[in-house]
């Protein structure tokens, strides 16, 4: 009864939208021509909103492309089936993918090191000329005084960055490939995040399809999609919420000194004003209609325990500073700086133990789940039945490949960068085996983890300080071993893509040639583009806010990482122990315990008494989190599961919103894209030399 009442929210999530029974290849001209109008369009925005305010086009941006191509085709009378748009997709979001700190491609982190090692963290260290070549030219060279790629100095880097970039292809499309296969065709989890992008595609396929765009009434009358006009109703939204949010201030800051926000950004931030009541505790509401659209498609079991945790939080905080825990905050204090100092004190080291607990619960709850399968099979076989092999795929022509050559490429791709490691570093005993822990045991298991995490909640974990205790027991000394590219990921995240694909009919080799073309296009785009802007400009100075404050809070924070390993010239031969750096005194064990078995104990009494075990995957994302973002998100939870959900019927609102949240993107992105272009205009124009 209890796993009955565990599972009926999985089944639910699991059942909202149905793989088809064929596969096509959406692969292309028309992906090619996607390929480099994103790059050549869409890559130079991407990196001028990523310096300038701190965003990503991302998703936005792959949208508006697939958007433009889909209009283009039907005007050609050449309609788009929805195999090619959702590959367009894909390719798009090839080009796009980026973070916050180095947007725009892989040479984001080169422009990066050009800025690290002459910055006032690396003097004020000494580190000063400790950098190899094989990572970033000398501070004195050519290459970064004039801000340039085109010089030789950049060739061995820049070799480095291509090849790891091929590699984390294989590796992608190969322990990736392996645990979607594990957690969506042996353990049937819902991912209930895959239809977001599914269902925005097959959106856009229904305004092309008149079969589909013309469903029939209770009358007999025709009526368009549903899911059209679900996808156009949240562009809408996010058309107006844009212009607020992101055009205002875009458009203003081209004449103004400084940009005018209607909308504070990023959030509204009353840590002081609330400081008498709830000392030591960030508080703050981010204002964002798209966070509301996210608590609609969120598991709402997960996003309660996440408020659960959130709740918690806020009560905990003051009693912790009142017994002495929380001593680094101060009053007066905002978010960023409470948020710092408590994560210090106390979170850090608890989060650190929670996501222990919530890796050995995932394990320990898939060994469980794999040998009741395996239980089905033995005792199927036994009554006579004919049941595949679990390295087989599960149905013909969605463009599996074998399981056991996954292994192998990976195993050989592991090997390479192991390799390559191993002749960039100083010969130490103790690195040559994490290299081998890291890519073949801990990769996997936190790749396995995240995946069926996904696959159950839509969420993330990872394990804090792993490579930094494993460079520290190492022995190695200098810079060099925080530099080298160790084989430390986590693929997981693969599983839910494939499975998004998966629903939208497309066979997954399709992906695999978008991604074969489009990462030499992003790498070549991404050098032109960065050193065009990079020479126009100092990369981070006052043209580039956010990269200012970014960029010099990553170089402190690397470089306090750096001084665990690092011995000055002048201190060389002296013993130091590693327990006087300022990341180690924040790790307290007792707390790293009491998280762990806080975990562990949570999950056991939920599976005993057969509670939503969704709630403890969300109790675990909200621990000592900001509240700012949590606040709309609760309220669009509680809006859908008891209002919305009662209205237009729980499974078919659960089947449209994740449309609406695309639309959203959609509409934000093209307010983005404009305000972009405007910048950008504006930015060559003060730069010409007349």
């Amino acid at each position: 009864m209890g796993t009955e009442r565990t599972d009926k929210e999985v089944n639910l999530y699991r059942s909202l939208l149905e793989p088809p029974k064929t596969f096509d290849d959406g692969f292309g001209w028309t992906t090619v021509a996607g390929i480099f109008f994103c790059g050549l369009i869409m890559l130079p925005g991407s990196i001028y909103l990523g310096l300038m305010t701190g965003g990503s086009l991302g998703p936005a941006a792959s949208w508006v492309t697939v958007i433009l191509f889909m209009e283009i085709a039907r005007r050609a009378m050449k309609p788009l089936k929805k195999q090619h748009l959702v590959v367009l997709l894909h390719a798009a979001g090839v080009i796009m993918a980026a973070n916050v700190l180095f947007p725009g491609g892989p040479l984001g982190h080169l422009v990066f090191r050009a800025y690290l090692v002459g910055s006032d963290a690396v003097r004020d260290a000494g580190m000063a000329g400790s950098f190899p070549s094989w990572w970033v030219p000398p501070a004195e060279s050519d290459a970064i005084v004039h801000r340039t790629f085109f010089h030789h100095d950049w060739i061995v880097p820049l070799a480095i960055a291509a090849f790891l970039l091929f590699l984390g292809l294989i590796n992608r499309y190969t322990l990736g490939y392996f645990f979607f296969r594990l957690t969506s065709d042996v353990e049937n989890l819902p991912f209930p995040l895959a239809p977001v992008a599914a269902q925005g595609a097959m959106a856009l396929a229904e305004a092309d399809d008149k079969k589909s765009a013309e469903e029939k009434n209770s009358d007999g009358t025709a009526r368009k999609g549903t899911r059209w006009r679900i996808f156009s109703l949240g562009a809408i939204f996010g058309l107006l919420y844009g212009v607020i949010q992101i055009g205002i201030p875009g458009i203003t800051s081209l004449f103004l000194s400084e940009p005018f926000f209607l909308v504070p950004q990023p959030f509204v931030d009353t840590t002081v004003l609330t400081q008498g009541v709830l000392p030591a505790t960030p508080t703050g509401v981010t204002l964002d209609l798209g966070i509301v659209f996210l608590g609609f498609v969120l598991p709402f079991w997960a996003v309660m325990g996440t408020f659960a945790a959130i709740v918690l939080t806020l009560l905990m905080n003051p009693v912790l500073h009142h017994a002495g825990v929380l001593t680094h905050w101060q009053p007066g204090m905002d978010t960023v700086n409470t948020t710092f100092a408590n994560s210090v004190d106390f979170w850090l080291s608890f989060g650190i133990g929670a996501g222990l607990g919530i890796a050995v619960v995932c394990l320990v709850a898939t060994l469980r789940d794999l040998r009741s399968k395996m239980r089905e099979i033995r005792l199927a076989r036994a009554n006579g039945a004919e049941r595949k092999s679990v390295w087989q795929p599960p149905r013909a022509g969605r463009g599996d490949w074998s399981l056991k050559l996954s292994l192998g490429l990976y195993v050989l791709s592991s090997a390479s960068v192991i390799a390559l490691c191993y002749a960039l570093l100083p010969r130490t005993p103790g690195i040559l085996f994490f290299l081998i822990i890291f890519a073949f045991l801990y990769n996997p298991f936190i790749s396995y983890v995240n995946a069926r995490l996904l696959g159950i909640s839509g969420q993330n974990v990872d394990i804090p300080f792993v490579k930094e205790g494993a460079f520290i027991l190492s022995g190695a000394r200098g810079v060099d071993i925080w530099l080298a590219p160790v084989p430390l990921d986590n693929y997981g995240y693969m599983a839910q893509a494939f499975r998004t694909n998966e629903l939208t009919g497309v066979s997954f080799r399709s992906l695999l040639k978008t991604e074969l073309v489009a990462l030499p296009v992003l790498l070549i785009l991404s050098i032109f583009f960065w050193n065009f802007i990079w020479k126009s400009e100092t990369i981070p100075s006052p043209v580039f806010p956010a990269a200012q404050v970014n960029w010099e809070l990553a170089a402190k924070n690397q470089v306090l990482l750096f001084s665990s390993t690092f011995v000055a010239a002048e201190n060389e031969g002296l013993d130091r122990s590693v327990e006087d750096t300022e990341f180690m005194r924040a790790i307290h064990p007792n707390q790293i315990g009491v998280g762990f078995l806080g975990t562990i104990g949570l999950y056991g009494i939920f599976s005993y008494f057969g509670l939503p075990v969704m709630f403890i995957y969300g109790l675990i994302r909200g621990f000592g989190q900001l509240p700012h973002f949590m606040i709309l998100e609760f309220f669009g939870a509680i809006l859908g599961r008891f209002y919305l959900q009662r209205k237009f019927g729980r499974d078919k609102f659960l089947t449209l919103t994740p449309a609406l949240l695309a639309g959203y993107f959609t509409g934000i992105g093209l307010i983005s894209m404009v305000t972009m272009a405007m910048m950008l205009i504006k930015s060559a124009i003060s730069s010409a030399p007349f």
